[in-house]
């Protein structure tokens, strides 16, 4: 029976396939982030232990350390991956739309609503990541995710735009404005935690709070395009 070999050329470079080991170490790792995600969902990161964690995933304990150095370690890969999945929702968002047909309040928006329905179909993880955030043991890096630079940078990028076609001031601090734009919608998460408000109610709350920031970014005389 032919074996397939550990190497194989594309287009003449030596392309090494990964062993089986790596295989199955990346699929243990990835069992072990999907119960990770479930019991911090379920009990929050205080109450969420190794022994549990490692349980619920059919492995050891050994296996959990062998692919993160501690809990803390473990929370912060599953707070970076939902943030890369949020990033990849609110990317979708801003594809599907043609950005010189909105006005940059509109395109915001279509990017923010894609974000609240993201956080709101799990909710109980996202509250327990705010609760990590004041942790004294791990608030300081899963601030560091919150901080979501490329979400920001992603907010920034329609701002620019909006400053290229003239809809906002030259002078405006995209960069700035884009982390305050996150900051209001990161502190909207209380009314959804403790008020019980849903998607249009955050959404509503958030386009009064951009309508206040944007018209400090526009010159006299510059008006509002109507939202398409």
């Amino acid at each position: 029976m032919n074996q397939l070999p550990s190497r194989q050329m594309t287009d003449g470079a030596e392309l090494s396939l990964p062993s089986r080991r790596t295989v199955s170490k990346e699929r243990t790792r990835e069992m072990l982030l999907a119960s990770a995600r479930r019991l911090f969902t379920e009990r929050g990161y205080e109450r969420a232990t190794i022994r549990d964690i490692a349980a619920a995933a059919g492995k050891s304990t050994g296996a959990v350390f062998a692919s993160f150095s501690d809990k803390s370690d473990l929370f912060n890969a599953v707070v970076l991956a939902n943030r890369d999945a949020l990033y990849r929702a609110m990317c979708a968002a801003a594809a599907d739309q043609d950005v010189q047909a909105l006005s940059v309040e509109a395109a915001l928006l279509r990017m923010f609503r894609a974000a609240y329905g993201f956080h709101l179909r799990d909710l109980p993880l996202w509250q327990a990541t705010i609760s990590a955030s004041w942790s004294m043991e791990i608030g300081a890096s899963v601030r560091a995710r919150l901080a979501a630079r490329p979400i920001t940078q992603l907010i920034a990028g329609v701002l620019e735009s909006a400053v290229a076609r003239g809809e906002l001031s030259h002078s405006t601090d995209t960069a700035l404005v884009a982390q305050m734009l996150w900051d209001g919608y990161l502190a909207s998460y209380r009314h959804a935690a403790f008020d019980g408000w849903g998607l249009e109610a955050l959404v509503s709350l958030l386009e009064a709070q951009m309508r206040v920031i944007l018209a400090g970014q526009r010159d006299p005389g510059q008006s509002t395009p109507a939202a398409v």
